[in-house]
């Protein structure tokens, strides 16, 4: 179940700025939320002091420990025998039990036992005591009031996230996310232990969880996602890295460096090549010197490739194969051969150049720009008040359409419909930039379905598609609206 995608007004509401996640990209899980209330009752204690655990975790505890759980002695047994030295490692397998199992009320896993991930299968005697605890403790009614605070949570990573996939098809000009059949999805938990961030990359299904924490974790969540789009680019073109095999000599050497890559050459190529899309993305080209000194020992390599790639045309897709192919083992030992991996010595690396940073606002493009921060926060009020300082400020044609644009959004997520599609048609006669016209298209079809009108919200969802410079995503999402209308 996408959180987003549920009423019509509540997806008009949650699209924000052009880019919004794919179906079933951002959301929780009954599967792990029963997982999380089953060890919680039967004594995971981990960080349970933290201030950063979410108040739903005790919540839910104190509201457990009310409640005749008959199984409930069997499941502290179960929990203690199976209890980890380690909170992290004690929490990872019971995440890869959630992340392999069918869900209630059965709790069975999904595929053969031996496809099951040996941390998951250890836990298989959970499967028959889940399954009780499903029902003894009536989970189906705590998740049901759980979900004003864990849609309250996703809302504050629904923009983040959709910001930092558009970022990276966009650098890497993906025109869908990943491969034919795959899937990327974040999973946000309330019950666990804060301040974790864990990743699981089952058959075609590539899954993030992430717990409370005070900031966002959209650098760890944007990280995942560039393994996600990557990591299938380095199997197809295995044959050709296994040529390039003789680098991994030089990665021995780095006493920073995971065992794990100097093991095995794909991963530590596409962990390089991620390290000098970052370093590209967040315009920090000290972070290319950074990841070599760690062991990442390709990251000098491709963020000079990566120059290259900018100033062509084509995707990464269709780029990666003669970028790997272009590497030259003796040119890249010779560059390794000078680096004290345990010291700070620089690298000799043609020179990058990075790109431009955008000019900073000034003026209405400056309130603009803090209202929608203040929008994204959702501090309504704030963004509210500066939208309206905008319409008195300038009498510019474009920036007034922003300004009505934020207004009519905000309106949308205020459940006031008819204000909100008086904005939007407001700002569609305002000259508005391509985007912003083709979401005001967009959000204007979705309230025309909301009340009951698929002719017409077809013809906004058409016109959508006929705007020059409209975003993919919103094309996408016209797309999708109209395949929906039946």
């Amino acid at each position: 179940m996408n959180r987003f995608v549920l009423p019509v007004l509540l997806a008009a509401a949650a699209l924000a700025r052009g880019a919004t996640p794919e179906l079933g990209q951002l959301d929780a899980s009954p599967t792990l939320f029963t997982v999380m209330a089953a060890i919680n009752a039967a004594g995971y204690d981990a960080d349970l002091a933290s201030p950063n655990n979410h108040p739903l975790r005790n919540a839910i505890r104190a509201e457990l420990a009310k409640r005749n759980i008959p199984c409930l002695p069997a499941l502290k047994e179960f929990y203690e025998k199976h209890r980890n030295r380690s909170a992290t490692f004690d929490l990872s397998q019971y995440i890869s039990f959630a992340l392999s199992s069918s869900g209630p009320p059965n709790f069975t896993f999904k595929t053969r036992d031996l496809d099951v991930p040996p941390d998951a299968s250890v836990l298989s005697g959970l499967v028959p005591l889940l399954a009780r605890f499903y029902k003894e403790a009536n989970i189906p009614d705590l998740w049901q009031r759980s979900q004003p605070a864990i849609n309250q949570y996703l809302e504050r990573y629904h923009q983040p996230i959709a910001d930092a996939v558009f970022q990276v098809n966009t650098y890497l000009r993906q025109q869908t996310s990943g491969f034919s059949g795959s899937r990327f999805q974040v999973l946000v938990e309330l019950l666990a232990a804060p301040n974790q961030v864990q990743t699981r990359s089952y058959g075609t299904e590539y899954t993030v969880v992430v717990t409370p924490s005070p900031d966002l974790r959209t650098f760890d969540i944007r990280h995942a996602y560039l393994h996600y789009i990557l990591e299938p680019m380095a199997t197809r073109n295995e044959e050709i890295l296994s040529r390039k095999r003789a680098l991994l000599d030089q990665a021995q050497r780095a006493p920073a460096l995971n065992d794990v890559y100097k093991q095995d050459f794909l991963r530590l190529t596409t962990e390089s090549l991620i390290k000098a899309v970052e370093a590209r993305l967040d315009h920090h080209p000290e972070g290319v010197q950074e990841a070599l000194l760690q062991g990442y020992i390709l990251t000098p390599y491709f963020s000079e490739e990566l120059v290259r790639f900018e100033k062509q045309e084509q995707s990464m897709l269709v780029f990666y194969k003669d970028m790997v192919q272009s590497i030259e083992i003796v040119k890249e030992n010779q560059r390794l051969s000078a680096v004290d991996f345990t010291g700070k010595v620089p690298v000799k690396m043609a020179p990058v150049q990075q790109p431009p940073p955008p000019p900073r606002p000034s003026g209405p493009d400056e309130i603009l720009q803090e209202a929608e921060q203040h929008y994204l926060n959702r501090n309504l009020d704030e963004a509210k008040k500066l939208y309206l300082q905008v319409l008195q400020e300038t009498n510019d044609n474009p920036r007034h359409a922003t300004a009505y644009y934020g207004l009519a959004r905000i309106a949308a997520l205020d459940n006031d419909p008819e204000t909100s599609e008086k904005l939007f048609q407001k700002t569609l006669t305002l000259e508005p930039e391509p985007p912003v016209k083709a979401w005001c298209l967009v959000y204007l079809g979705k309230l025309a379905l909301a009340r009951q009108d698929p002719t017409q919200a077809k013809q906004y969802f058409q016109q959508v598609l006929t705007v020059n410079g409209a975003s993919l995503q919103a094309r996408e999402e016209a797309a999708r609206s109209m395949q929906a209308i039946k």
